[in-house]
């Protein structure tokens, strides 16, 4: 069952718009070492898909830089490999795309290439280990036409402009945005299988109708002429929606039970850093934390997760926060419920706290 890979890079930046201002949703830093991009090139990588077009759209300069070559993914191949895809709008238009149908129509010349015989596609704003040979299995077993990966029991508030998909069994046969009176539903998270001589026939109808938007006009509209399939994802599952969710998915990993089942038997592959071990001072405290490789911790860390290369200086405290790599913390000050970007300087005796249902975000490269 040989299949290529699709993942869209961009087409969630307005979702997260703090942190996909200065890059693609994709290269956003999670979980102290990764980038949200690491997660389903990584489920790709295991399930034996060896050629991935990555689709982009703007800022997508230190998402080439993380990916590189793909060596770190064991993709640096002379036949597929990974592959760029730089945005291509359509002929006499100047913009640039603005849904998933419209981006596919810029990347025909990759499918038409391809010699695999079905297409896996995801998105970059999803935090989850999948193995899409299952998916691909059950599709065949189905004998659908396009199989889409859900995930069930997701309260509405997690998700805004969530869609919903009611089944027969594993038959999809209504689709409808979430309202405010669902308790709970089976959550869309754009993962997407099938032939891909049919998602060369879709995206040539889309082109010769007019047609944008995948979930909609593909598959809303084809339940009763196309065998479309649900598969249910049962693992922990993260949706990068909001800066809030952004928060709250990267504490949920301070879980052990989470953390296990994201990073259990198969890895997560993310570009490889040499750095020195972290160093933890007399004064140091750390509670149920992530800390990564190179930091100086001489003050308190709780409930956190702190990046590459941070300090936290003596008589510091920093709570239920993220702090990426390169920032300093200094002394004596306080953080509660903080994402700080790259590059911060907090300096000594600054007070700063949101709250867990509002945290505060500190720009890159800011000092305070």
């Amino acid at each position: 069952m040989r299949a290529v890979g699709i993942i869209f890079s961009n087409i969630h930046d307005d979702n997260v718009p703090e942190l996909a201002r200065i890059r693609t949703l994709g290269s956003i830093p999670f979980a102290g070492r990764y980038r949200l991009i690491d997660f389903p090139l990584s489920n790709m990588v295991n399930s034996g898909i060896d050629t991935v077009g990555i689709i982009t759209k703007s800022n997508y300069q230190s998402l080439m830089d993380h990916v590189g070559s793909g060596k770190d993914w064991d993709l640096a191949r002379k036949d597929g490999g990974v592959i760029f895809l730089p945005p291509f709008g359509d002929l006499g238009n100047d913009k640039l795309y603005t849904s998933r149908l419209e981006a596919l129509k810029g990347i025909t010349n990759f499918l038409f290439r391809a010699d695999e015989e079905y297409v896996v596609m995801t998105d970059c704003d999803a935090v989850c280990r999948i193995n899409y040979n299952h998916v691909i299995e059950q599709h065949i077993k189905n004998h659908a036409d396009i199989t889409v990966v859900y995930k069930r029991g997701v309260k509405q508030g997690q998700r805004e402009n969530a869609f919903n998909f009611v089944l027969d069994g594993e038959r999809i046969i209504n689709v409808s945005v979430a309202s405010e009176e669902d308790k709970e539903y089976n959550l869309n998270t754009n993962v997407f299988v099938m032939k891909k001589v049919l998602l060369q026939n879709i995206v040539m109808d889309s082109i010769s109708h007019n047609k944008s938007h995948f979930l909609t006009d593909v598959i809303a509209n084809n339940l009763k002429s196309m065998r479309i399939f649900g598969y249910e994802h049962k693992g922990f599952y993260a949706g990068i929606t909001s800066l809030q969710a952004y928060f709250n998915s990267n504490l949920a990993i301070l879980d052990s039970d989470n953390r296990k089942e994201l990073f259990g038997d198969r890895s997560v592959f993310t570009k490889i850093r040499d750095s020195a071990p972290t160093k933890y001072g007399n004064s140091a405290i750390v509670k149920n934390s992530m800390i990564a490789d190179g930091c100086i911790i001489e003050g308190e860390v709780e409930n956190s997760i702190i990046f590459r290369n941070v300090k936290v200086a003596r008589g510091a405290v920093v709570k239920n926060s993220i702090v990426m790599q390169n920032s300093v913390i200094g002394e004596n000050a306080s953080l509660n419920c903080i994402i700080v970007d790259k590059a911060v300087v907090i300096r000594d005796k600054r007070n700063l706290s949101g709250s867990e249902n509002h945290p505060f975000y500190i720009g890159k490269g800011t000092m305070i």
